[in-house]
């Protein structure tokens, strides 16, 4: 589904952004910890690669700043992977730019940049500001790129592709195939004032919003960050790192929260707060896994975001009766497990009680109807707003920073 812009008011914030990211001289390049994450999407293996293709793919920022930069992932690849022209400006509509404001990164000073396999790499800041909430486009060509490509399958965003270099197009005419996932793209990051922070959401298919309404920007972690940018508070950034079927012990649909923590969250810029509300997919696979297992992988994830100086909120794993793998010692391990998250959260920066939220007053295994996205574990647009409506803004930013 592509998205609609509306016209007017909405309209006249873009212009003034785009006014915003007119081009003068780029500064240096700085490291990523002086900036600040304002829109991420964790990297996995999503198919194979094709030489001479172009993706122009639109991103939602939360916190605003200056002197935008991006991530480019080849985390996955078996073979360098060679990114010749990468450009960035805002969306006007569909595949068509704000004229003006597709403006050329560089890397290192360099038009092109060649990532090897399993690495990462931070584009140079682009002089100007991004405004929070903000559609940024991102395009790039890769001439030659084979094997494994690395990016994000459930984008929940319509984004574009083409064949053939069409980066530096405002227009939108050679950019008529409509993709559902990000490409190579894994993070966005602004510099902001010091004292700004952000939280990252690890989590699976609903962090990564499953049954929300496409191209709305209605999952979870969208709400959250709308309620941050209103708030009195120094977190302001949101990152979803969520990964749909994703499970905290074992790889699967993507590496497990254990593996993929440094990478896709610790080693985020100006991060403060790590939410952490996994673990569903663990007990309903019936792989063996118990209270205990769950519990010590929560542990290890705690313990190494403390030792990086990180706060760790951690949710209760929501009801999922009526999914087709519940089943009920799949939920007494959910409860075993909900009941030790309730009463040692002196073990945690803090705790957010998504069951509670979700959960109907009549049959507390099962999801309340008005929340329910269909499919008995994933929330609906109404359950995402819920969800972020009860996250206490104050508990996201303590003081280990």
């Amino acid at each position: 589904m592509r998205r609609r812009t509306a016209r007017g008011a909405r309209l006249l914030a873009v212009t003034v952004a785009a006014a915003a990211l007119q081009a003068t001289p780029a500064p240096a390049a700085v490291s990523p910890p002086d900036g600040v994450i304002t829109w991420g999407a964790s990297a996995y293996p999503i198919g194979d690669s094709a030489a001479d293709r172009g993706y122009r793919m639109v991103v939602h920022t939360s916190v605003g700043g200056s002197e935008p930069r991006i991530r480019l992932s080849n985390a996955f690849g078996d073979q360098p992977v060679t990114f010749d022209s990468v450009y960035a400006g805002l969306q006007l509509k569909d595949a068509e730019l704000v004229r003006g404001t597709n403006r050329q990164l560089t890397f290192d000073g360099s038009s092109s940049v060649t990532v090897e396999p399993g690495n990462t790499v931070y584009s140079d800041p682009l002089s100007g500001r991004l405004a929070a909430g903000s559609n940024l486009v991102v395009s790039l060509h890769t001439p030659d790129a084979a094997g494994p490509v690395t990016g994000h399958w459930m984008a929940l965003q319509t984004s574009y592709a083409t064949q053939g270099d069409h980066t530096a197009e405002e227009s939108g005419a050679h950019w008529t195939e409509g993709i559902g996932s990000w490409f190579y793209l894994d993070a966005v990051s602004v510099r902001t004032p010091a004292a700004t922070g952000a939280v990252v959401a690890l989590g699976d298919s609903i962090t990564d919003g499953w049954q929300s309404t496409s191209d709305r920007n209605r999952r979870w972690p969208d709400y959250l960050a709308r309620r941050l940018q209103k708030a009195h508070t120094t977190v302001k950034g949101v990152a979803n790192e969520g990964i749909s079927g994703n499970k905290v012990l074992a790889d699967g649909a993507g590496p497990s929260a254990l593996n993929r923590l440094d990478r896709d969250v610790l080693s985020q810029p100006g991060v403060h707060t790590v939410f952490l509300f996994e673990g569903v997919n663990d007990l309903k696979a019936h792989t063996g896994v118990t209270a205990p297992d769950l519990i010590a992988g929560y542990r290890e994830i705690v313990d190494r975001a403390h030792d990086a100086g990180k706060c760790v909120v951690v949710s209760t794993i929501a009801p999922f009766k009526g999914w087709p793998e519940w089943d009920p010692a799949a939920e007494a391990v959910r409860q075993e497990v909900n009941d030790f998250i309730r009463s040692h959260s002196d073990e945690f920066d803090a705790v957010t009680d998504f069951d509670r939220v979700l959960r109907s007053p009549y049959d507390h295994e099962r999801m309340l109807p008005v929340f329910d996205g269909g499919d008995h574990i994933h929330p609906n647009d109404k359950g995402m707003q819920a969800m972020a409506d009860s996250v206490d803004l104050t508990s996201l930013d303590c003081a280990r920073h």
